[in-house]
């Protein structure tokens, strides 16, 4: 499967985007996803991550309650909705899928398929 990210841009502090990750290649069924960020000089941050059916979600501290991790199996697409946008939040977004996906992880090592960044800044 290959992933391709999209949705980022340039928001005000407070503000709402809706990232995408499309799937193909592959059922995105088959997969759990996970997001992840990183700034210049730092390493990759989990953000948020679900299981294959989307029933399970889990969440970084710095975005629970703000965040919002979904997908669309019959689309083979996943979601971040994120809303409350700090300026802290400006980074580059991964999206990232790991086989199986029964479980969740958070670490970036158990992903195993990667999309492409897209960068999101929240600044005034």
């Amino acid at each position: 499967v290959q992933l391709q990210a999209s949705g980022g841009g340039l928001v005000p502090p407070g503000g709402s985007l809706m990232l995408s990750c499309v799937a193909s290649g592959h059922t995105l069924s088959a997969y759990g996803m996970a997001w992840f960020r990183q700034t210049l000089g730092k390493n990759l941050e989990f953000i948020a991550a679900d299981t294959w059916s989307g029933g399970a979600s889990e969440y970084s501290d710095s975005v629970k309650g703000r965040f919002t991790i979904s997908r669309d199996n019959e689309k083979n697409t996943g979601y971040l909705q994120m809303s409350s946008l700090k300026t802290e939040d400006t980074a580059v977004y991964f999206c990232a899928a790991r086989p199986g996906g029964y479980y969740l992880h958070n670490e970036a090592r158990h992903y195993n398929i990667w999309g492409q960044g897209t960068q999101v800044t929240v600044s005034s």
